[in-house]
């Protein structure tokens, strides 16, 4: 099994007190005002509706026993049950998972899934213990969650540092939790499985073929020809490699790439499958024959018509603002760009797909995979992803009018449409006494 080497890029410095949640809440304050959101819909989600903490000790190989802390954000289900990944990392915290969690309801509302918002994680590096411990972690974890999470309440996904693998762990030791006549309807209790034990096909590619349906649209409002043009990645995990893969058949050229391990430059265009393959097989870029190491300021410096950042929250600050020299910026990671460098690249007319749009392909076929199971269906994959490219499209369509009819940035118009939804959620059903 190959857990996946997630880019574990270092905040940017001078940001070192990002709060990834506060600036979350203020994109839904001026997305508030832009959609005239009622002030009590506000307030109800200016916070989660649960917070749930679960410390658990597992026995380790060598004998020890070590407690872990694990996180359950849930932030919304108006729309249905909470929906969202679970992040394996050093730094997971309550506050991070929250932005996160807030960032699924968005995600889920704009794409009209009926799915509310959560997130969850345990802070540790999956990559510091063996796969057996790794299986005893997540199989703990899951116990002690309980009945905090379920098919019809609550659908765990992978993130960072998790996988399908993971999600098949997950899986199971639920379904080893509920009765022997429930067993085989709890599978949709997680998404994002192997396709074997009833995941769906183009689950691991969605959100880079999400990313992509994206750009397309956005090259076809700006007439611009994909055909020859070149790309700069940040983070060749799950999201980035498919990106690049994908992109590659389409003329595009990957010139840069970086993860937590180092930068690399080929101005002749990096094989994105060997790459991909290079990162399967050794968990980062580090080693791979076809490039030349450059700094991290020789790559936000380096020329090309796309930036895909597809690493950790926090990664464009001012200096890198100022440094890149792209057309567009494709937010495949979630909240890549801080505020200060997203002023600055608004400023200096550099698009940006933001993450709430541009990376809900993920949570879109995972909705098609939820759906699957609950039918005890099995969609091709061409079926998969026509059913991806048309929501997509529709709401980068929908998205881009908003831009145009409110005059405001994409980022606020993504999470303006998102919040109108909610929003006529609540005044049709209104708050139970």
């Amino acid at each position: 099994m190959s857990i996946p080497k997630a880019p574990l890029s270092k905040p940017n410095v001078g940001h070192k007190d990002y709060d990834f949640y506060k600036v979350v809440q203020d994109y839904l304050e001026k997305a508030a005002q832009v959609a005239e959101i009622e002030p009590y819909v506000r307030t109800i989600l200016s916070q989660p509706k649960n917070e749930i903490i679960v410390n658990f000790p597992v026995r380790m190989e060598n004998g020890e026993v070590r407690l872990f802390k694990g996180y359950r954000v849930q932030h919304n289900n108006l729309l249905g049950p909470f929906k969202g990944g679970m992040r394996y990392h050093p730094q997971v915290s309550l506050d991070d998972v929250k932005a996160l969690a807030a960032m699924m309801t968005w995600k889920s509302a704009l794409m009209r899934l009926p799915f509310g918002g959560g997130k969850g994680g345990i802070k540790f590096d999956p990559h510091g213990v063996s796969k057996t411990e790794l299986q005893r972690i997540t199989r703990r974890f899951t116990h002690a969650l309980g009945e905090n999470i379920g098919p019809e309440y609550d659908i765990p996904a992978p993130d960072v540092g998790t996988n399908g693998q993971t999600m098949a762990w997950m899986m199971d030791t639920y379904s080893n939790m509920v009765g022997s006549a429930q067993k085989q309807s709890v599978k949709g209790v997680v998404t994002g499985k192997p396709v074997s034990s009833g995941g769906t096909l183009g689950r691991s590619k969605a959100t880079g073929q999400g990313l992509v349906f994206c750009i397309l649209e956005w090259a076809r409002e700006r007439s611009f020809e994909l055909e020859g043009s070149t790309m700069i990645v940040q983070g060749f995990g799950n999201v980035g490699s498919n990106t690049a893969v994908i992109l590659s058949r389409l003329g595009v050229s990957t010139i840069a790439v970086g993860d937590h391990t180092g930068y690399l430059y080929n101005p002749e265009g990096f094989n994105a499958h060997k790459l991909q393959d290079h990162v399967e097989e050794h968990g980062s870029i580090a080693g791979y024959p076809g490039g030349k190491a450059i700094t991290r300021e020789e790559f936000f410096a380096t020329r090309a018509d796309i930036f895909a950042p597809c690493a950790l929250e926090n990664q464009i600050g001012v200096a890198e603002a100022k440094a890149l020299d792209v057309k567009l910026i494709a937010e495949g990671a979630n909240g890549p760009t801080s505020p200060e460098g997203e002023s600055i690249l608004l400023g200096r007319n550099v698009d940006i797909l933001p993450d709430v749009l541009a990376n809900s392909g993920g949570v879109t076929v995972s909705y098609y995979e939820w759906v699957q199971n609950k039918r005890s269906e099995s969609w091709s994959e061409e079926e998969v992803d026509e059913r991806l490219e048309v929501g997509m499209k529709r709401t980068y369509r929908e998205v881009s009018d908003l831009v145009r009819q409110k005059k405001c940035s994409t980022r606020i118009a993504a999470y303006a449409l998102a919040l109108t939804r909610i929003a006529a959620v609540y005044k049709e059903r209104e708050i139970f006494p």
